[in-house]
């Protein structure tokens, strides 16, 4: 039977989880064997620029913290090695990263699961946010199709005055 203070050290390891899942915009759960330390300083570089925390975790510290924020759905992957990537600002972030290494890597690297606003989501789903445009391109295609419509008005507006006599 494990000592008072193991137990007690696992407590706040599941507190901590319990806390980074609900305060997460979303997160993944990837299966990191067969990655070289070498890809795995980059890739964490890369997560760490955007923001995102990763993190390898026990499986069943994570099923414990996840069963406690309604996110048992993902329990079912908890085997093998685990790792835990969680972005509390951008939501796309983690999905977008890991997916384009998963896809790299031709299955060394494997996504398990993930999950957005609270709600459990599979690989296809995380592998279709990973294809998503950035924010910052889906900034710029919205202002573009604004300034489309705009610059259309101005030129009517232009070939209407340039019609009248003055």
């Amino acid at each position: 039977m494990p000592s008072e203070k193991v137990l007690q050290d696992k407590k706040e390891i599941v507190a901590a989880l319990k806390e980074k899942l609900n305060g997460a915009a979303a997160g993944v759960v990837v299966d990191y064997k067969g990655i070289s330390v070498t890809n795995d300083t980059k890739l964490r570089k890369e997560l760490r620029e955007a923001g995102v925390e990763y993190k390898v975790v026990k499986n069943t510290l994570l099923r414990f913290a996840a069963q406690d924020t309604g996110l048992a759905d993902i329990c079912s992957v908890l085997e093998g090695t685990t790792a835990l990537a969680v972005s509390t600002d951008d939501a796309v972030a983690p999905a977008k990263i890991l997916g384009k290494y998963a896809e790299e890597s031709k299955g060394k690297f494997t996504i398990k699961a993930g999950f957005m606003d609270g709600q459990a989501i599979s690989v296809e789903e995380v592998m279709a946010l990973s294809k998503l445009p950035s924010k910052e391109q889906l900034l710029c295609m919205l202002l573009s199709a604004l300034n489309g419509n705009i610059r259309g008005l101005a030129v009517a507006l232009n070939a209407i005055a340039e019609k009248e006599p003055a």
